[in-house]
């Protein structure tokens, strides 16, 4: 990753109904980096919704409203799960407001201009449900081969705009092969260099029979793909020469799901670059949320209800469990049990007891006020802990960097039971049961700055009953120095465990 301004994005999220618990997801993948970056220096992090498309029209036509009453309908209910799940963005991008309805057409003009969109005869086959035109040698039984799809095609001929994408097919395999990790994981880069060399046809991108869209020139509406890829520069004000974009374009990582890896690894890149804009550093194409060894589906009736999930279990255990899991880019299997048992395990009996037995003792035998201590050999041993947790983010290797927080609270454990405190008091080893209480503490400070990405409201419950106004906050550089903790500062410890043991749940999914 650069060292300039740091720019994030999820998809924008097509509502087409309820959001479910794989949104959540990709939200809070892009939340963590997004906050790790702000404690670093500037960060921008950009999610929004897709409102226009057939699909969108037709579920408006079938619930009795106009298309924009309906998405003006849903949209609260996005961005309640994003606040839901702690996700802190810094702007939220719908495809009906203006600014980007306006930017969209100013970018089709000056594709117009440079030869890139030209008008020529679309006949072929079109999915309404995935808003794709398919060659019919890629059909199966005449119908769409998305296997998430699997429905009826139609047959369209009409004039539209198309963009000339295969002119960009040399020079998009040259990149492939010149910037072999641009995109991730190694399953997407496969898949999209057999996808270039097999060859590439010019993109329609308008529909005549449509007016639920961004309008165009002459008439018709941008094809809706077009028009949601757009939004990542949109919001960056791109058209109007916007501080924005000066800052954050080329974006340090667009966060996808396997699914629409198409779309931005092979069209987005070529559409920049007839805008004479440079491709996103990394695109990461995650994988699947299964449950019971199937994709989350509103169809198969497997869909996890994502607020029923967080009543349940809370946001920072939503958020633990999605990222440590499994590898970030793999398909991983959702199982309430498995959460509970991260929850009662990693969260309650591994973190949860350390900071309570911890600030327990240290009011036991203190006063709740944290000792001096001139000893450094116990922090010693963590010097590099935090460029370890910093390199695994910028490789977007969550599940990694999780374990490395967690060598630390593996070692305040097993520092309690090795130096024993209270055999320390009993004896009257003072000095010695200082440095054993500062260095408690002074891990315990380590842990909320490490975490506060990850879990923000666990991070700052443990900030806050070490008596630190505010939150963790500050580069890691200068803040994950062993012995930064003053001495003398009055704890604020709390009688309720930071994750109460949990019995079995019962199903959240509907």
């Amino acid at each position: 990753m650069s060292e300039r301004a740091f720019y994030v994005t999820t998809p924008i999220y097509y509502i087409s109904g309820n959001p479910h618990l794989g949104h959540a997801y990709t939200s809070i993948a892009a939340d963590v980096l997004a906050r790790y970056h702000r404690t670093q220096g500037d960060a921008f992090f950009l999610t929004g919704t897709d409102e226009h498309g057939g699909k969108v029209a037709a579920a408006a036509a079938a619930a009795g409203l106009h298309p924009a009453a309906w998405t003006d309908t849903l949209v609260p209910k996005w961005q309640a799960l994003l606040a839901r799940y702690d996700v802190q963005y810094d702007d939220f991008i719908r495809t009906t407001e203006p600014r980007h309805v306006e930017a969209c057409v100013e970018v089709f003009e000056r594709l117009k201009a440079s030869g890139d969109v030209y008008l020529g005869t679309y006949e072929g086959w079109y999915c309404t449900n995935d808003e794709t035109f398919w060659l019919e040698s890629k059909l199966l039984d005449g119908r769409c081969p998305n296997p998430e799809c699997r429905r009826q095609v139609q047959w369209l001929s009409e004039d539209d705009w198309f963009f000339a994408l295969s002119k960009y097919r040399d020079r998009l395999l040259a990149y492939y092969r010149d910037h072999p990790r641009w995109v991730r994981p190694e399953r997407a880069y496969n898949e999209m260099m057999a996808t270039l060399e097999g060859g590439l046809d010019d993109l329609c991108i308008s529909r005549l029979g449509l007016e639920w869209g961004v309008p165009l020139p002459g008439g018709g509406v941008m094809y809706v793909w077009l028009d949601a890829l757009l939004n990542y520069i949109t919001a960056l004000d791109y058209t109007r020469g916007g501080v924005r974009f000066e800052r954050y374009w080329p974006a340090n990582v667009q966060l996808i799901g396997k699914e629409i890896a198409r779309f931005h690894t092979i069209i987005w890149p070529a559409v920049l670059w007839a805008l004479g804009l440079p491709a996103p550093e990394l695109v990461f194409a995650h994988g699947w949320m299964t449950f019971e060894g199937e994709k989350m589906s509103k169809s198969l009736g497997n869909v996890v209800d994502p607020f029923a999930a967080a009543q349940r279990f809370g946001a920072d255990t939503l958020r633990y469990f999605l990222l440590r899991e499994a590898p970030f880019g793999s398909d991983f299997s959702f199982s309430e049990e498995k959460m509970r048992v991260r929850r009662n395990g990693d969260l309650g009996n591994d973190l949860g007891n350390l900071v309570k037995r911890s600030l327990a003792m240290l009011v036991r035998y203190r006063d709740g006020v944290v000792p001096a201590s001139s000893e450094q050999s116990f922090g010693a041993r963590f010097d590099g802990l935090g460029a370890r947790v910093a390199t695994a983010l910028d490789a977007l290797d969550f599940r990694a960097a999780l374990e490395t927080i967690w060598e630390l609270v593996a070692a305040l454990n097993r520092t309690i039971d090795e130096r024993k405190p209270w055999e320390l008091f009993k004896r009257g080893d003072g000095e010695t049961l200082d440095a054993a209480l500062y260095d408690l503490c002074e891990g315990l400070r380590w842990l909320a700055h490490l975490l506060t990405p990850f879990m923000p409201g666990t991070a700052t419950m443990i900030w806050q009953q070490l008596g630190l106004g505010g939150t963790a906050r500050g580069p890691w550089r200068d803040e994950l120095v062993w012995g930064r903790l003053a001495s003398g500062t009055r704890t604020n410890p709390s009688d309720a465990p930071l994750f109460p043991r949990m019995d079995a749940v019962v199903s959240a999914t509907a």
